[in-house]
């Protein structure tokens, strides 16, 4: 059974005394829930000593990037090498790397395939923008940014990782709207059926999919509900140990109201 997968990407926010203190409210408020997994993704200065502070009974840790390179004369780079030790997740592709850092579709690639080479599990973030989707080219762009990403992996290897749907036009950084579940449902059915199409209905359905998209504790659970939705990226509300909290409660609810039908 596929545990629900909550991964709180802090951005660029908090330094290492503000990302401490925030752990240090997620276990006073977040229990150990056997069927949610819970990441966290703080910033590359905090990862190091939050490695020694987080519970990893209940928690696991995420880097937000990382150079696709093992080792070499890169300054003020880090490598998935690097943080083979330290995390179980790296999020690759998001929205904002794309975007800001013009990352495309060949880097996207050499990341995934470095990350699974040194034994993580890549967090895929595939999405369109409001143009793309105003001009009907979402089922494309979805296609050329899965399909390219998978493109040097196995089968066991994808049934293993995570892709992460966040509609660029969903995302408060771009001033997104809020997208409606009903919004979004097509597409993410629309991702597995490509993985279905590369790998077969074994590996797709154990392929998690998660939705990113500007969620927070009122929202997350008509995303979760969501036939081909196994868990939410937050951004901002992971910053909110409140928020943050209702959305892992969220998922536990959810997943004890399935049990009790």
């Amino acid at each position: 059974m596929k545990r629900t997968l909550i991964v709180g990407n802090w951005k660029m926010h908090l330094n290492v005394a503000q990302s401490s203190l925030l752990v240090a409210r997620l276990h006073k408020h977040i229990d150990g829930h056997r069927d949610i997994e819970v990441v966290l993704a703080p910033s590359m200065v905090a990862l190091q000593p939050i490695s020694t502070q987080i519970d990893r009974r209940r928690f696991r840790l995420a880097a937000q990037d990382a150079y696709h390179k093992d080792e070499g004369a890169y300054t003020g780079e880090v490598s998935f090498h690097m943080l083979r030790d330290l995390v179980h997740y790296v999020i690759v592709g998001h929205s904002e790397r794309r975007i800001f850092f013009n990352e495309g579709l060949d880097v996207v690639r050499d990341k995934v395939s470095a990350c699974v080479r040194n034994g993580m599990t890549p967090i895929l973030c595939v999405g369109e923008t409001a143009q793309e989707r105003a001009g009907g080219e979402t089922k494309q762009v979805l296609h050329d940014q899965v399909v390219s990403a998978l493109s040097n992996l196995t089968g066991v290897e994808v049934a293993n990782m995570v892709i992460a749907y966040e509609p660029v036009w969903a995302i408060s950084t771009f001033g997104g709207q809020i997208a409606k579940p009903s919004d979004v449902v097509g597409e993410m059915a629309f991702i597995r059926h490509q993985i279905t199409e590369l790998y077969g209905s074994h590996v797709s359905k154990h392929t998690r999919i998660i939705y990113g998209g500007s969620v927070d504790d009122h929202s997350a659970r008509a995303y979760l509900e969501i036939d081909d939705c196994d868990g939410v990226l937050p951004g901002n509300a992971s910053l909110n140990y409140h928020k943050f909290t209702g959305i892992v409660d969220s998922a536990y609810k959810m997943n004890r109201d399935k049990k009790d039908d």
